[in-house]
C-alpha cells in the first residue's frame, strides 16, 4: 500500500479514533460531521476516477514512484474493490484498492494496495488508518484467509501499530518496500470456539477407572474419534446432539442432520450402518412430529432403520441420535504419520441451507439413496491410515483434529481443496459441508470411491503440530498454531 504517511494515524491510545468502524455501521451524514470523513465502497465510475486522480497526484507527481501513471493489471481486474474516504462536502480525500490475487477462482488470497490520502486530509484526521482498517474488514467479509500489502519501508511502523506483521523486504517501482500481512485468525478462532474445551472437559473420562477392566474413553488408539469400537465386538457406536436453537427454529432440517452427522461418523470409522436410536424433546406433539419427520426422511434416504428411542413433550427443544454400525477393521482418526498425503473427499453439490449461509452446506438432502450409500461406504472401501468426517470445526479445524490425534502437523494446499463455486474459501474451510471426509494415507494410495463426491490430494502430514495453509507462491500461513481439542495423540 504505497503512499501512506506516518501522520495519517492517530496515536494508538485509549482515545484512538474509531472512524472506520463508525463509517461502516452508522448514519452517513452524522458520521461525516463527527469524523470529518466517511469511508465506503466506491459508488460508480466517477468516484473510482477521482481516487485514481488522487493516486496519480501523489505517486507520480509528489513522490515520483511512477512515470506517467500508476495504473496496472489490478485496476483492470473486475474483482478489485475500491474503498474511498469522502470529506464533508462529498469530495474524495483518500482511497485504497483491494481484491483477490490469484488468477481465476478466488482462493481466499487477497492483497491491498495504492493506499492514498490527499495532503489536506493528512495528520490528525486518521483517514489513512481508517482506510486500512476498513480494507481489513472488507477482505475478511469476502472470505479472505490471507491479506497482504506491500508498504513503503518508512511506513512499516504505521502498519505494525495497526496490527500487521512484517514478512520480508521487497522492491516496488524501484523503491524499498516491506511485504506485510494482516493476521486474519478466522480459522483458529472458529476451531477454538467449537472444540478447544474438549480436552479439559473430558479429562476425567480418559483414564481407565481404578480397579476396573473398563477401557479408556474411545479405546486404545481411538481417543477423540468420531465413533467408538464396542469392546469384544465389531460394533461401532456414535452419538451426536443437534444444537437446541436449530431444533427449535428448523425442526425438519434438525431431524435430517441428526441422521446425517451420525452416518458421517460411522463413515469416517469405515463402518456400515446398522440402525439408529433417537431422543427427542419438544414443547408439544406438533413440534416433535416435525423433528421426527425430518429424521424419518433422512433414515429412509440412507436406507438405515430407526430401531427405537425416546420422546418427551412439554420440555425445551432437544435432539440427539445414537448410531450403530459394524466394521471389522475400524479406521482411526489418529492413524496418520508424517509423510502421509491428505485427501479431501467432499460432495460439492447442493448449496447453502436457507438461513445458514456461510455456515451449513446442504449437499445431501437432494441425493438419491444409491448416491448417499456410495459416499457412506467410501472410507471402508479405501481403508486409509486415518479418517475424520468434517464437523462443525470446518475442514481446516477437522484437519487439525486429525493431525493432533496423529501426533503430527498438517499442511493444506489451499488452491487444491475441492470447493463449490458458490462458497468463499473462508466459508468453505470453516463451515459444516454436509458430506466431507479427510483422509491420510501413504502417497499414491487410491482415492475413496465416493460416488458423486469430488476428491483431491490437497496436503500432507509433517513433523510438528497445528495446521498451515500453503499458497501458490509457496508461502505458508498459520491457520492453527497448536492443538484443536487438547486431547492429544490417540
Amino acid at each position: 500500500m504505497t503512499g501512506v504517511y506516518l501522520d495519517d494515524v492517530a496515536a494508538p491510545a485509549t482515545g484512538e479514533r474509531q472512524t472506520d468502524i463508525l463509517a461502516l455501521l452508522g448514519d452517513r451524514s452524522t458520521l461525516a460531521r463527527r469524523a470529518g470523513f466517511l469511508i465506503e465502497e466506491a459508488q460508480g465510475a466517477a468516484e473510482v476516477a477521482a481516487y485514481r486522480r488522487l493516486r496519480r497526484d501523489v505517486f507520480v507527481h509528489e513522490q515520483g514512484l511512477f512515470t506517467g501513471d500508476d495504473l496496472d493489471e489490478r485496476d483492470a481486474d473486475p474483482r478489485t474493490v475500491v474503498l474511498v474516504a469522502r470529506g464533508q462536502g462529498g469530495e474524495v480525500v483518500g482511497g485504497v484498492r483491494l481484491g483477490p490475487v490469484a488468477d481465476g477462482a478466488d482462493i481466499g488470497w487477497w492483497a491491498g494496495g495504492r493506499l492514498v490520502v490527499a495532503p489536506r486530509a493528512r495528520g490528525a484526521h486518521g483517514v489513512g488508518a481508517a482506510l486500512v482498517r476498513a480494507a481489513c474488514a472488507r477482505a475478511e467479509a469476502a472470505g479472505a484467509l490471507r491479506f497482504d500489502a506491500t508498504v513503503q519501508r518508512r511506513n512499516e511502523v504505521l502498519f505494525r501499530r495497526l496490527g500487521w506483521r512484517s514478512v520480508r523486504p521487497v522492491t516496488v517501482a524501484g523503491a524499498p518496500h516491506v511485504l506485510m500481512r494482516w493476521p486474519t485468525g478466522r480459522i483458529a478462532a472458529h476451531a477454538a470456539a467449537t472444540k478447544a474445551a474438549l480436552g479439559p472437559l473430558l479429562a476425567g473420562l480418559r483414564g481407565r477407572p481404578a480397579g476396573t477392566a473398563l477401557p479408556a474413553l474411545g479405546g486404545a488408539g481411538f481417543v477423540g474419534d468420531d465413533g467408538a469400537p464396542v469392546p469384544g465386538t465389531d460394533v461401532i457406536a456414535a452419538c451426536d446432539a443437534i444444537v437446541p436453537s436449530m431444533v427449535e427454529r428448523d425442526p425438519d432440517w434438525a431431524g435430517w442432520c441428526a441422521v446425517l452427522v451420525n452416518i458421517n461418523d460411522l463413515t469416517a470409522m469405515g463402518a456400515a450402518p446398522l440402525g439408529l436410536l433417537d431422543a427427542v424433546g419438544a414443547a408439544d406433539a406438533g413440534h416433535a412430529a416435525r423433528v421426527l419427520a425430518g429424521l424419518a426422511r433422512a433414515a429412509a434416504a440412507y436406507g438405515v432403520p430407526v430401531l427405537g428411542g425416546h420422546t418427551q413433550l412439554g420440555v425445551p427443544a432437544a435432539l440427539s441420535v445414537t448410531a450403530l454400525g459394524r466394521a471389522e477393521h475400524p479406521v482411526p482418526g489418529g492413524g496418520g504419520r508424517p509423510g502421509h498425503a491428505v485427501r479431501l473427499t467432499a460432495d460439492l453439490g447442493g448449496g447453502w441451507r436457507p438461513g445458514y449461509g456461510g455456515r451449513q452446506w446442504d449437499s445431501t438432502s437432494h441425493r438419491r439413496t444409491d448416491e448417499l450409500r456410495a459416499m457412506a461406504g467410501a472410507v471402508a472401501a479405501a481403508r486409509p491410515a486415518a479418517a475424520k468426517d468434517v464437523s462443525m470445526a470446518g475442514i481446516a479445524g477437522t484437519l487439525g483434529m486429525l493431525a493432533e490425534a496423529s501426533g503430527c502437523r498438517a499442511v493444506l494446499d489451499v488452491a487444491a481443496v475441492p470447493r463449490p463455486p458458490a462458497a468463499t474459501a473462508g466459508d468453505w474451510l470453516t463451515c459444516f459441508p454436509g458430506y466431507a471426509m479427510l483422509t491420510a494415507a501413504p502417497p499414491g494410495a487410491p482415492a475413496p470411491p465416493a460416488g458423486p463426491a469430488a476428491n483431491a490430494v490437497c496436503g500432507e502430514l509433517t513433523e510438528g503440530r497445528g495446521v498451515g495453509l500453503r499458497w501458490p507462491d509457496g508461502d505458508i500461513t498459520e491457520a492453527v498454531t497448536a492443538t484443536v481439542t487438547g486431547m492429544g495423540a490417540a
